[in-house]
């Protein structure tokens, strides 16, 4: 199991907003049916590489169907083979430490 941060940001767009492309991809992390949390810059979502690879893949394309020119996409991955990664677990070892 994963954890990975998803940023995917349309560009060329003309409009000062970005919202309503944004809620279009949070539907599609939703109806993936990974643990996921939305937040400010991004999405993080846990699950097998091959699956937040291929989630990342539909993200990025769907922006273009939704008349993006262009699409920048940022993946940042957390795997490991010694232990299970979780979100949850993440925030939780740092909030262990902090008390």
């Amino acid at each position: 199991m994963a954890v990975a941060e998803i940023t995917v940001v349309p560009l060329g767009t003309g409009t000062p907003s970005l919202s309503h492309y944004l809620a279009e991809l949070e539907k599609i992390v939703s109806e993936s049916g990974l643990p996921s949390e939305l937040h400010a810059m991004g999405t993080n979502v846990e699950g097998s590489l091959e699956e937040i690879m291929a989630l990342t893949k539909r993200l990025h394309f769907r922006l273009f169907q939704l008349g993006a020119l262009r699409v920048s996409t940022t993946l940042k991955i957390d795997d490991r083979t010694d232990k299970q990664l979780t979100l949850r677990g993440k925030v939780e070892a740092v909030r262990r430490k902090t008390g």
